[in-house]
C-alpha cells in the first residue's frame, strides 16, 4: 500500500498555531510520511524558534530562508525556491495554512505541478480587496482541491463562488486546537508585574500603522484609555519602526516586544479587553470569552461578531471609547463558542486526508 506523503507549508507565526495540531494528528496515524517546509517569510527568527518549541513542532525539514520584502518579491522568491522542493520531495498533497504570501505561493507552485492542495482555513472573506490577505485567500481557494473551513460562513462563501460541495469540508477552527492544548500552560504563567486589570493591544496592519495620521490617532486613543485602564502593548516590529519613524509618543503605555505564544495566550485570557487588528486574535478571544474590539472596518471572521465577543469599531475614536465604556462598566457583549471550535479540528482534517491513501 502506498504511504501517503503530506507536505506542510508554514511561513509566519499564525501558520505555526494551525499546522502544529495537524502535524500531531497525522503523526498519530500510520503509516503517513510528513515533510515540514518553513518559507522563512517571518523574519523574527528568535520568535519563530520559541513558537516551534512551545507548539511541540518538529524542526522544519526545509527552510527556504526567504525573509522580508515587498509582496511581489517575497511571493516570487517562495515560488522559485519551493518549486525545487516539490520536484525533489514528490508529495501526494501539499497543505497550506491561512492567508499569508507563503500560502498563495505554495498553492500556485503545487497547482502547476499537478499536486493536490489542501487549504486549512478556507472560505474566509472580508470582501475588502485592499487587504493583501484577501487576494491570497481567494486565489488559494480557487486552486485548492480540499477546502477545510472553520465555520459555516466559509462554506457559504465557497458555494457562492462556485466551488463544488465535494471539495468543501467544515472541520472547525484548527487554531483553537493549539489554544485548548496550551491553555493550561498559559494559566501557569507568572503575571510578571503586569497590572491586575488591563487592556491588551496588538497592531500590525498597514492600514493602521503605515499612515502617520491614523497611527497618531490610535495612539491618542490608547493614551486616553490608559488613564482609566492600563494598556499593555506588545509591539510588532513593523509598528515599533513606524512609531519611531513618525516621532510618536507611546511611552506612558506598558510597551514590550512581541511575546511567545503561551505568554501571549496568558495575557489574552487575563485581559479585561483586547484591542486588535489581527484576525486570529478575534477568534482566540471569542473562545476565551474575552471582549474584543477590532480596529478594522470589516472582518473575514464574521462568526466572531455574530456568535462571539468581537465588536468591529473601525478607526472611529468615538466608537472605540463608547464600546470600551460598556466593557469597563461590566456591560460587555456576551458571546458563545462557534460549533466545532472544540480542539478536534485537526483530527477531522486527518480523517479526510486518510481517504486519499
Amino acid at each position: 500500500m502506498h504511504t501517503l506523503h503530506v507536505l506542510h507549508v508554514v511561513g509566519a507565526r499564525p501558520n505555526f498555531m494551525k499546522a502544529a495540531p495537524v502535524l500531531h494528528a497525522l503523526g498519530r496515524r500510520s503509516p503517513i510520511k510528513q515533510t515540514l517546509v518553513h518559507t522563512g517569510q517571518h523574519y523574527d527568527v528568535n520568535m519563530s524558534d520559541v513558537f516551534f518549541s512551545q507548539l511541540d513542532m518538529p524542526s522544519p525539514d526545509v527552510n527556504l530562508g526567504v525573509g522580508s520584502g515587498s509582496h511581489a518579491q517575497q511571493t516570487a522568491e517562495i515560488i522559485s525556491r519551493f518549486e525545487r522542493v516539490v520536484l525533489e520531495r514528490k508529495p501526494d498533497v501539499v497543505l497550506v495554512y491561512g492567508d499569508v504570501n507563503s500560502t498563495v505561493a505554495a498553492a500556485l507552485v503545487s497547482a502547476k505541478l499537478g499536486i493536490l492542495i489542501g487549504h486549512v482555513e478556507a472560505g474566509l472573506r472580508s470582501f475588502d480587496w485592499t487587504m493583501p490577505e484577501e487576494i491570497n485567500r481567494v486565489v488559494t481557494d480557487r486552486l485548492a482541491d480540499l477546502l477545510f473551513t472553520p465555520s459555516e460562513d466559509g462554506d457559504l462563501n465557497l458555494a457562492h463562488e462556485g466551488v463544488p460541495g465535494r471539495k468543501i469540508f467544515r472541520v472547525g477552527n484548527v487554531m483553537i486546537d493549539s489554544l485548548v492544548r496550551l491553555l493550561p500552560a498559559a494559566m501557569r504563567c507568572p503575571r510578571n508585574g503586569f497590572p491586575e486589570r488591563y487592556a491588551l493591544v496588538t497592531l500590525h496592519r498597514p492600514s493602521n500603522v503605515d499612515d502617520s495620521k491614523t497611527l497618531r490617532n490610535i495612539l491618542k486613543s490608547l493614551l486616553e484609555i490608559n488613564e482609566d485602564l492600563s494598556v499593555v502593548f506588545p509591539v510588532h516590529p513593523r509598528t515599533r519602526q513606524r512609531i519611531e519613524e513618525f516621532g510618536l509618543n507611546a511611552e506612558k503605555l506598558h510597551l514590550s516586544g512581541p511575546l511567545p505564544y503561551v505568554e501571549f495566550l496568558a495575557m489574552q485570557q487575563r485581559a479585561a479587553v483586547v484591542i486588535t487588528d489581527s484576525g486570529g486574535i478575534q477568534e482566540e478571544t471569542t473562545y476565551l470569552g474575552v471582549p474584543c474590539l477590532t480596529l478594522r472596518d470589516n472582518t473575514e471572521r464574521p462568526v466572531t461578531v455574530t456568535l462571539g465577543t468581537n465588536v468591529i469599531v473601525g478607526q472611529e475614536r468615538g466608537k472605540l471609547s463608547s464600546e470600551l465604556s460598556k466593557i469597563v462598566a461590566g456591560k460587555a457583549k456576551k458571546g458563545t463558542i462557534p460549533p466545532l471550535w472544540d480542539g478536534h479540528a485537526a483530527e477531522r482534517i486527518a480523517d479526510v486526508l486518510l481517504t486519499l491513501q
